[in-house]
């Protein structure tokens, strides 16, 4: 599966994705609000990184849509009629792993902006001695894009492998 982020102005981005398996998804709008690190991409590297395989991105290269819809209409249909009709609750391993990616990209993020010089100092609710050994594999992988996205001009992409 490759996942396109594509800069818009300010920290603004948009997010296609293309795989082989389920529907075809339609681009979509990502929530901005960093310079260096957007929002989605920071999930992709954590869940790659840390081998989280039901969050947001494993579960996309499964088939699942997710936060996205099928590019098709008829199929966009279908899809919202199931999910009326059918309300299913993520499986406690899909929360769980959902929880971890978000409380590690909550850990990564401000210990890349702290090593970068982006932060003076770490927030309490992260104490150095409780930073699990993936963060820094994690901010490793920040490295290798947090400055190429900074330097993508509007309209430039970059792309990532699940």
């Amino acid at each position: 599966m490759h996942v396109v982020f594509t800069k818009g102005p300010g920290t603004s981005y948009d997010i296609a994705v293309h795989r082989d398996t389920g529907a075809a998804l339609a681009p979509r709008n990502g929530p901005g609000g960093h310079p260096y690190l957007p929002h989605d991409l920071v999930h992709f590297l954590v869940e790659a990184e840390a081998g989280i395989e039901l969050g947001v991105y494993g579960r996309l290269a499964t088939g699942d849509n997710g936060m996205f819809w099928p590019a098709d209409p008829t199929e966009r249909a279908r899809a919202n009629r199931r999910r009326k009709t059918k309300r299913t609750r993520p499986t406690p391993e899909a929360s769980a792993d959902m929880a971890r990616s978000e409380e590690l990209a909550g850990i990564a993020v401000p210990v890349w902006e702290v090593r970068h010089g982006h932060a003076r100092e770490l927030p309490a609710y992260v104490t150095a001695g409780a930073i699990p050994p993936v963060v820094d594999r994690i901010v490793a992988r920040f490295d290798e894009y947090a400055d190429r996205w900074h330097a993508l001009p509007v309209g430039g992409s970059l792309t990532v492998t699940w």
